[in-house]
């Protein structure tokens, strides 16, 4: 008996201990995944966030055929971990079960090619290239200091100007993509289905109409509606209620 309740206990000690993250898995690979998206979510709303919560908890909804939320949580995965192909990947999968089909315009112009560049990195990974042209700058200065030979010097003179410019450069775009993603404000439609307005009015005329997991960008707030612009450039209302914003 006491080995009994010596063991019992032993096991409990075991459940009790494993975290949320690592009981949403456990459920997640047992196919419950009604329990996995508790466990995960649980830990988001303790107000810890990690692109792995975020990517399971989209995996987790994509398994139960929810749109809205598959999407929602790989794009905040996305937005913590924007190089990770994985997450990537199924988003587009995610994407592909949303019934709403909609162009996207591509941007054009100068201000096209310097959001091509700045985006190929985030803004973190800039500021990490800007400290390591700094400590390249360092080394070519060092060298132009120690060294004793004219054509050296000079080698080392014009590299350091050359790695200044690319800490200028590499922080420059690190600014500049740290406020294009500040500046924009995504959300997704959770409603299964809504009407984009031309004014912020119930009895307005519908421009179209948009279903749940399709991505929209916010413009403006009035009262209880959002002024919206999809991928295609179309502007519009909605009621603010429809759609749960990323960031």
């Amino acid at each position: 008996m006491n080995k009994l309740l010596f063991i019992l206990l032993f096991v409990s000690q075991i459940i009790w201990a494993q975290t949320p993250f690592e009981q949403g898995n456990q459920y997640y690979q047992k196919e419950n995944y009604q329990a996995a998206i508790n466990s995960f979510e649980s830990i988001v709303n303790a107000g810890k966030e990690s692109a792995e919560v975020y990517f399971n908890l989209g995996n987790a909804y994509y398994k139960l055929h929810k749109v809205a939320p598959a999407i929602y949580n790989y794009e905040k995965a996305l937005l913590l971990s924007p190089n990770d192909e994985e997450i990537k990947t199924n988003l587009d999968f995610a994407r592909k079960m949303t019934i709403d089909d909609i162009k996207v315009i591509p941007k054009v112009g100068f201000q096209k090619l310097i959001s091509d560049f700045t985006s190929k990195y985030y803004y973190d990974t800039w500021a990490w290239i800007a400290v390591a042209f700094a400590f390249l700058f360092l080394a070519f200065f060092a060298g132009y200091y120690f060294s004793k030979k004219t054509i050296l010097k000079r080698i080392f003179f014009f590299g350091m100007f050359g790695w200044l410019a690319g800490i200028g450069l590499s922080a420059a775009s690190g600014f500049y993509e740290k406020n294009r993603i500040n500046n924009e404000k995504p959300a997704i439609i959770f409603a299964e289905s809504t009407a984009l307005k031309n004014e912020p009015k119930v009895n307005s005329q519908e421009a179209t109409v948009l279903h749940e997991g399709t991505k929209v960008y916010i413009l403006e707030s009035i009262a209880n509606w959002k002024k919206v612009e999809l991928t295609d450039e179309t502007t519009g209302w909605i009621e603010d209620s429809a759609i749960k914003e990323i960031k």
